[in-house]
């Protein structure tokens, strides 16, 4: 997923004029990362894994002009339950944060799935089972949870669903804002889930057909130039354009927080790519806080320049 830099979000959280800081925490495989990333699209400044040893450092330095969220599993290197749970004490009483803990957990069946799935080693147990690592992971991180403001059980909710909570959460509520997330698909492969807004660039000029653009992908200039070369990508662009940015206050006064677009063509790779890639970058312009990504080239692990052909 690509961040596009706009102007940046200011949750009401930090209207006091206190540093606004969430510590995101929660088992491996629950989702945290998923959640620190929307975090940042909606603003934040982000560190991961940041060591315990490092955070009066991070605190006492520069101020920042946003607000912070921070990052914690077991896997730092100076984590312990004590330390952990003393540092949250000792933020919470500083005056000059207002600090939320935020706890991100699944079940331990769904846990269990998603290791079984990815067949990775759990890093509390990587020589034993995933369900040993589940265990102490658990025992560890219960005092934690017990105390957390947020808690946000992903049991039954995909990535997406997952941002979509981020920012329903983390939304301002003077002056609502709105997250807008641009994807692109395959019409091959369905429609992605919880979509707001659906376009279809199928029928634009195909990539596909030119052997020498086929292996790319619609983040390429050669393929951008071929597909805007259509006559009728001009005018299809300007008017989606005009119509996205004619519903996005409307959504956001209606206290929307996050509002999800769509562009799909055959194969995922070239002109919904493309046409992604330029509508976030126009939103992003226009002061949007937006993010894009690419469902069919994250499935395949595509970079740029090595795409294999795939009909568009």
């Amino acid at each position: 997923m690509t961040s596009h830099p706009s102007t940046p979000l200011t949750p009401d959280r930090a209207a006091d004029r206190r540093l606004s800081l969430v510590l995101v925490t929660g088992p491996s495989g629950a989702g945290r990362s998923t959640a620190i990333n929307a975090l940042e699209d909606l603003g934040f400044e982000v560190i991961d894994n940041l060591p315990l040893s490092l955070f009066q450092r991070l605190l006492e330095g520069p101020p920042l002009g946003r607000p912070l969220a921070l990052g914690l599993d077991v896997r730092n290197r100076d984590f312990s339950t004590e330390g952990l749970t003393g540092l949250i004490e000792r933020l919470r009483s500083d005056s000059a944060l207002a600090l939320e803990v935020m706890y991100i957990d699944s079940s331990d069946e769904v846990l269990l799935r998603r290791y079984s799935e990815t067949r990775r080693r759990h890093p509390m147990a990587p020589a034993s089972s995933p369900g040993d690592g589940i265990r102490i992971e658990r025992e560890l991180l219960g005092p934690i949870r017990d105390s957390a403001d947020i808690l946000i059980d992903t049991s039954q909710m995909s990535p997406h669903d997952l941002r979509g909570e981020m920012g329903r959460i983390f939304a301002s509520e003077s002056g609502p804002n709105l997250a807008v997330s641009i994807q692109s698909f395959s019409y091959k492969r369905g429609l992605p889930r919880s979509v707001d807004l659906v376009f279809d660039c199928r029928f634009l000029r195909n990539p596909h057909w030119e052997d020498t653009l086929r292996p790319l992908d619609g983040r390429d200039s050669r393929v951008g130039d071929y597909v805007s070369a259509d006559a009728t990508y001009d005018p299809f662009f300007d008017k989606t354009l005009d119509l996205i940015t004619t519903l996005l206050p409307a959504y956001r006064d209606e206290g929307k927080a996050h509002l999800t677009i769509a562009f799909g063509c055959t194969g995922g790779q070239h002109r919904s790519v493309f046409v992604t890639e330029r509508m976030a970058s126009a939103l992003a312009e226009a002061g949007w806080q937006v993010s894009s990504r690419h469902r069919e080239l994250e499935r395949r692990g595509l970079a740029a320049s090595s795409a294999n052909g795939a009909s568009q």
